[in-house]
């Protein structure tokens, strides 16, 4: 059975590999498993059929025969477990990389998100006050993470489900200059996206965007 997931037929990143199908096109890529993308507008998205699939109107989602999963971390931990090559097969390895993948999602990611927000919704007076908050809350995290990745190239040992949503939570930090302040973290980042899986889940992302009519 072929896996189809959802994306956006207009990703407002422009196609630079930060919406959230992201993970599960890289997921997928890693575990060498063919899937289908179908896209849809920010209308079709409220609509629902796709609502049936996920309650809250986003993406991305995954089908696979009757099995239809929502949220981009519950999705990447069905593709780890269903096929080799994201977890560990000794027991407390595999362990360690579910926890990581919780950290980075329920962790590290909700304060960078919180930046995004301010950033684009906010009022710009309110935005101006916040922000040295919200990047304090940020180095703090990044600070406990360098200190823990050290010299080490991926979390854990050996790369896992956990290094990818981390690689692609750091990755939404690009263009504030706080993720350059940790070198260890900017090259985690860097081999992450050198990962043959990496490059060819973002070009196929890419390539909807630079494919898809101006509006």
């Amino acid at each position: 059975m072929t896996i189809t997931i959802t994306a956006f037929e207009r990703s407002p990143d422009g196609g630079q590999g930060m919406a959230r199908d992201m993970r599960v096109r890289w997921a997928v890529e890693e575990v060498g498993q063919p899937y289908g993308v179908r896209l849809l507008s920010f209308k079709a998205m409220k609509e629902p059929a796709h609502l049936a699939l996920h309650p809250f109107g986003q993406i991305p989602t995954y089908q696979e025969g009757d099995l239809a999963l929502f949220e981009s971390g519950a999705i990447v931990f069905h593709i780890a477990e269903r096929h080799a090559g994201l977890l560990p097969d000794d027991a407390n390895a595999r362990a360690r990389a579910i926890t990581w993948m919780f950290a980075a999602l329920n962790t590290v990611e909700p304060p960078i998100v919180d930046r995004e927000v301010a950033e684009y919704l906010e009022d710009e007076t309110w935005y101006e006050q916040r922000l040295p908050f919200i990047d304090e809350r940020i180095r703090k995290r990044l600070g406990e993470l360098s200190g823990r990745l050290g010299n080490a190239d991926w979390l854990d040992g050996a790369f896992s489900a956990g290094d990818l949503l981390m690689v692609t939570v750091l990755r939404r930090l690009e263009g504030s200059g706080i993720l350059e302040e940790y070198p260890n973290l900017s090259a985690y980042v860097a081999r992450g996206k050198a990962r043959p899986a990496y490059k060819r889940a973002f070009v196929a992302q890419l390539a909807v965007f630079t494919a898809a009519p101006t509006a």
